[in-house]
């Protein structure tokens, strides 16, 4: 990128010239972070809620913010990645910061770093902590990006926080297995500070750490639990139960895991006014959520799941199960080259009947020829290799009839880039 003042740098030109500052994507660690949120001394929120885990993070930062909304107070929120704007990462009472707020964050940010060499993630953090005090927040609710104990959101100390299950991905980055990921997970827990784990299979290593760091561990299963039937759940801990719950507006049975795991953290935070029915039915009715089992309705009938690891793809089965169609399911598929992408594909296979793989908007993204040879062969069923995303959705719509589903799934590089070629048709 042309050298040139800053301050004449739109969101866009930010954006990519975050790209060129840190040699590495993702490069773990804290110190960089640490630095540079000294030199900005930002006042911290009252509250400062995390937000971590494999799968579900998204829904949970969603359902805090809609239960939180019901108070007087600021809430700011901060998730990652986006699906189409930038601008949806950093969100103050439920809506997105302007371009104007998070420019002037990085310039705020730019002014004060030195030579630190953030990454574009670190970056953006800080941007969105930056916004949040310029909003004067109340409350943060921060989703951890990768891990938990280097990712640049554990800067902050947080009051509370969610682990919503721990599953394989990131393995490159995290560890081999479930026990090495959890250990990364678990560091955001606190001394003396409650903790949730959202999953009623819970690794060792999270009850490990919880002990030496001496956090709250609130377990699913043991310290409160939820039931579901056919037309809502019913929550409960040893001092409470709430009945008649609606089910949440987000499809799926796994979301009432992580509802559940929200009213528990929020109880344990001190927020028990929260938990009252009629707040919980009203703030989960209205969730919506990019890329999460969303269904987009026109000449062709498409649902869209980023489903970006094995336990995602298992659920994202789960629904296709419980939601039988007519016709049958055309599946675009995209995955990132450190994916698994037998764990991805296998659970989808007794549902899709056509096979197309694309090529992720990502430069970690398989290409569509390589993974159409490798999911032909997982699948026994031929594989289409797009050269473009817009040949792609034209090969599923030739292949699709009305009574049938184009299913756009694999990495959120995929389904952003279809989103997005789907709003802007007429």
């Amino acid at each position: 990128m042309p050298l040139m003042s800053s301050a004449t740098l739109s969101l866009p030109d930010w954006l990519a010239r975050l790209e060129t500052l840190s040699p590495r994507e993702i490069d773990l660690g804290l110190d960089r972070v640490d630095q540079v949120l000294e030199r900005l001394a930002l006042p911290r929120p009252q509250n400062v809620f995390h937000v971590a885990g494999t799968n579900g993070k998204g829904s949970c930062v969603a359902m805090l913010e809609a239960l939180l909304l019901h108070d007087k107070t600021c809430v700011g929120s901060y998730t990652s990645p986006h699906m189409i704007r930038y601008n949806e990462r950093i969100r103050i009472d439920g809506h997105e910061a302007s371009d104007e707020q998070i420019v002037a964050a990085f310039e705020r940010i730019e002014a004060l770093r030195g030579g630190v060499p953030l990454t574009y993630f670190e970056y953006g953090t800080l941007a969105a902590l930056v916004v949040f005090a310029d909003a004067n927040v109340d409350t943060a609710i921060l989703e951890v990006g990768m891990g938990g104990r280097l990712d640049a959101v554990n800067a902050v100390e947080p009051d509370a926080g969610i682990i919503t299950n721990i599953s394989l991905d990131h393995c490159d980055w995290l560890g081999g297995d479930t026990e090495s990921i959890a250990v990364e997970k678990a560091g955001i827990m606190r001394r003396g500070k409650p903790v949730v784990f959202g999953s009623r299979k819970m690794p060792r290593t999270i009850a490990e750490r919880a002990k030496a760091t001496r956090a709250r561990l609130l377990v699913a299963g043991r310290d409160y639990d939820w039931l579901h039937g056919s037309d809502g759940w019913m929550w409960s801990d040893s001092q409470q139960q709430l009945e008649g719950l609606k089910r949440p507006a987000l499809p799926g049975d796994h979301q009432l895991e992580n509802a559940a795991a929200v009213l528990a953290m929020l109880k344990a935070a001190g927020r028990h006014d929260l938990l009252d029915v009629d707040k919980v039915n009203d703030a989960l009715a209205g969730l919506r959520l990019a890329g999460r089992m969303q269904r987009v309705e026109g000449s062709h009938r498409y649902v869209l799941d980023v489903a970006h690891n094995a336990a995602a793809a298992a659920a994202l089965a789960a629904v296709l199960e419980a939601e039988p169609i007519d016709g049958q399911i055309v599946a675009i598929i995209g995955l990132l080259n450190d994916k698994d992408l037998s764990g991805i594909v296998s659970p989808l296979i007794g549902h899709v009947d056509h096979w197309i793989a694309a090529t992720a908007d990502s430069p970690r993204a398989i290409e569509s020829a390589e993974l159409a040879r490798q999911v032909a062969n997982l699948s026994g069923s031929a594989c289409l290799a797009a050269e473009s995303l817009s040949q792609a959705l034209q090969h599923a719509r030739s292949l699709a009839s009305p009574t049938d589903q184009i299913l756009v799934t694999g990495s959120f590089y995929l389904v952003g880039p279809v989103l997005s070629e789907l709003y802007s048709r007429p």
